[in-house]
């Protein structure tokens, strides 16, 4: 059985919609469309040489 209690004392509001803006934006984290990049400028440059 659920002890309300218990669980409201582990209650963590979530974060604001601005406050998970903000940390999804700072993280820099590289992505499949930012490999993609990378490897067609790879290939542009080898091609043009």
């Amino acid at each position: 059985m659920i002890n309300f209690d218990e669980e409201i004392q582990k209650f963590q509001p979530s974060l604001e919609i601005e406050q998970a803006e903000d940390v999804i934006n700072n993280n820099d984290l590289t992505d499949v469309t930012d490999i993609l990049k990378e490897i067609l400028k790879g290939t542009k440059k080898t091609n043009n040489d």
